[in-house]
């Protein structure tokens, strides 16, 4: 076996008791949760945003055509 993996430099020893990171990891999850939610929301509302100025758009056009043809 190689030597590196006999003996490591260093061991990762998490600070705090068991219970303090499983509270940690779950505000982890819930974080990117709530961020993926914001994203889902944000894509939802650019969507209808973009709906709601293409039917303005296409009533300006209606409007505008009307108001050339009683010209």
């Amino acid at each position: 076996m190689n030597a590196q993996f006999e003996t490591p430099m260093y061991a990762f020893k998490p600070e705090g008791s068991p219970q303090m990171l499983l509270y940690e990891n779950l505000a982890r999850a819930r974080t990117r949760e709530a961020e993926q939610t914001a994203r889902t929301h944000r894509l939802v509302r650019r969507l209808s945003a973009a709906k709601r100025w293409e039917r303005v758009s296409r009533w300006a056009a209606r409007r505008a055509d009307r108001v050339a043809a009683d010209l």
